[in-house]
């Protein structure tokens, strides 16, 4: 038997030399076994007894064996290590030198992966830690251990791939069949045991219709959790306990509406097992249940259109496409006004004084990703970032008043030159729309996002292959008719300054800036800024650009500048006092306010 060499200290691990002979079995070893199940099943938990009381046996055949503890993973996968306390802490202490050999029943208790079996043994020869597989009759040290393992681990992997089949084939089984997934404790339902399926709980279904009702009325998630709580209505915990998320899970959940939702989240492969989260609601699968429903069909699909509406396209740095949240405001200025960098506005209290609440206006790219300055300042790249100031309200209504103070005083002269502007800039009518165009292009972006969707589910083989080429079918054909629509809306688009005849006469252009708008208020009437104002591009914070709609108008670059004020500080004292405001010297400077029709 040769020597062993004194064990020597590298990167503050204990590690043995690898070059000793290790091939007297019975020699003096320190010993440490290793036991999984991989589920808390009554009788999973049963064969871990039995496997620890296997091990006992086996210490007791082997007299040299000083056994120094057990390592146990109760109910956990084998296919990936990281995911075992127990497995990972045998390695910390075989960095330490703690013992020299882990004893193990068999390859698929250590590991159901290949690689991971065959790295984690490498890194235990190295600390000069041997695995013994007592089924499997295996010795790490052996000259043919690795080979023989590599084997037996291959087999282990290839029946966790052949276990994942069978699971997703007994899945498919029960979406066919319209299984109830879950344990029912959804709110509005109770789940009949006996029977398998929902019977409606009263008094929880009418705060379901609550939710539904509020939402098609206007409600937003806020709203309505402090509506359900102001109404005192429990939760599925019996609880008056509310949050946006749970509001947005009865609205997203289609059982209200009598149907099973599947494939909502898939697994990327049996071996790492991520829960991916499918977030396009295309490609779920609804099948039609045996309960009763407690919202119409019509309701729920009126609903998810809501919802749609309220989602816009984004692009990660990834590049990547998602889907975010678009606020909706029934603000008059949240509407019209965009910043020169894209973005659009929030509304938030800014500032309060005795005579009242200033709103302020902030731009979306500085409240999401932080304003240019600061990030010059931190000596950070500040491309595509924006500096644009908060923008008061009082602002907005000022200058819309002025504005209307421009037009309002018509003379036939003033008139007549307003016309022929109006003239000059028509367009020929059959000109293609660009949002027709636009549109067109998301919703074929959106039928490519599909593909790749269903292509990661088939991967993962949340889906069998034929209900991919199904799926597949249908958007292949879609994708088709999007691409031939875009190829004839693109065709048919003509040059944009065509002349044509005006679509209105001279007469009902004089009555169109003529109606009557009362100049005595300070606020004009939404209602009526709503009809004239297009958009609003700040520039600056004191330099805006105004486009009205005085006439038919196709596009942005149909518009023509017609004239360029600047409202200076006396204008402005003069407004604020009428709306009973003081402004203080240092407040102001001078607005520049360009109008565009």
């Amino acid at each position: 038997m040769g020597k062993i060499v004194l064990s020597d200290m590298i990167n503050n691990h204990v590690v043995q030399p690898t070059n000793v002979y290790f091939g007297d079995r019975n020699r003096r070893r320190k010993v440490k076994f290793y036991g999984r199940v991989s589920s808390e099943h009554e009788e999973q938990l049963s064969a871990l007894e039995n496997q620890l009381q296997w091990y006992d046996d086996q210490a007791k055949y082997h007299p040299n064996w000083e056994v120094l503890g057990k390592y146990i993973d109760e109910g956990i996968t084998g296919t990936q290590a990281k995911k075992r306390p127990a497995f990972l802490q045998m390695i910390e202490d075989a960095k330490k030198g703690e013992f020299d050999l882990i004893v193990t029943r068999e390859v698929c208790r250590f590991a159901r992966n290949t690689v991971d079996t065959l790295v984690v043994t490498r890194e235990l020869k190295e600390y000069g830690v041997e695995v013994y597989f007592v089924s499997d009759n295996i010795w790490t040290m052996d000259n043919d251990g690795e080979l023989r393992l590599t084997i037996m681990a291959t087999l282990a992997q290839e029946e966790s791939r052949k276990t994942s089949e069978r699971v997703r084939a007994g899945q498919k089984i029960s979406r066919d069949n319209g299984v109830l997934y879950g344990n029912g404790n959804i709110l509005g339902y109770e789940r009949d045991k006996v029977k398998g399926t929902y019977i409606i709980n009263e008094e929880q279904a009418e705060t379901v219709r609550i939710i539904y009702n509020l939402y098609l009325n206007g409600y937003g998630f806020q709203k309505i959790v402090n509506e359900l709580v102001r109404l005192k209505r429990k939760d599925a915990s019996g609880l008056v306990r509310w949050e946006c998320t749970k509001v947005s899970r009865v609205l997203h959940n289609a059982t209200y509406k009598g149907y099973m939702g599947y494939l909502k989240s898939f697994r990327n492969n049996f071996l790492d097992q991520k829960t991916i989260i499918n977030h396009d609601e295309d490609t779920y699968l609804y099948v039609k249940g045996d309960f009763e429903p407690i919202i119409s069909e019509e309701i729920w699909d009126k609903c998810k259109e809501i919802r749609e509406s309220k989602r816009g396209k984004c692009r990660h740095k990834n590049g990547k496409s998602a889907t975010n949240g678009v606020r909706c405001s029934d603000d008059i200025w949240v509407k019209k006004m965009i910043c020169r960098c894209g973005y659009h506005f929030r509304k938030d209290k800014w500032h309060f004084n005795k005579t009242g609440v200033t709103f302020g206006y902030k731009c979306y790219n500085q409240l999401n990703n932080g304003s240019k300055k600061a990030r010059e300042d931190a000596g950070l790249p500040s491309d595509k970032f924006c500096d644009m100031g908060t923008i008061a309200d009082w602002k907005l209504d000022m200058m819309i008043w002025h504005i209307f103070q421009k037009l309002k005083p018509i003379t036939a002269d003033v008139i007549e030159e307003a016309y022929k502007i109006y003239t000059s800039c028509s367009v020929d009518s059959p000109q293609v729309a660009k949002t027709a165009i636009l549109e067109c292009e998301a919703k074929l972006g959106r039928a490519k996002q599909k593909i790749d969707n269903l292509t990661e589910m088939r991967m993962g083989g949340e889906i069998t292959k034929e209900e991919y080429q199904n799926y597949r079918t249908k958007v292949d054909i879609e994708i088709v008719k999007l691409e031939q629509e875009l190829i004839e809306l693109r065709a048919q688009e003509k040059p944009k300054y065509t002349v044509a005849q005006p679509s209105i006469t001279f007469d009902e252009f004089k009555q169109l800036l003529s109606d009557e708008v009362d100049l005595t208020n300070p606020l004009i009437d939404r209602s009526v800024i709503e009809k004239i104002v297009y958009k609003i591009l700040p520039n600056t914070s004191q330099d805006f650009k105004w486009y009205l709609n005085l006439m038919p108008h196709k596009s942005d670059e149909e518009y023509a500048e017609i004239q360029c004020f600047t409202i200076r500080f006396a204008e402005a004292r003069s407004y604020r006092k009428m709306r009973g405001e003081m402004l203080r010297e240092n407040q102001w400077r001078d607005l520049v306010v360009r109008i565009y029709i």
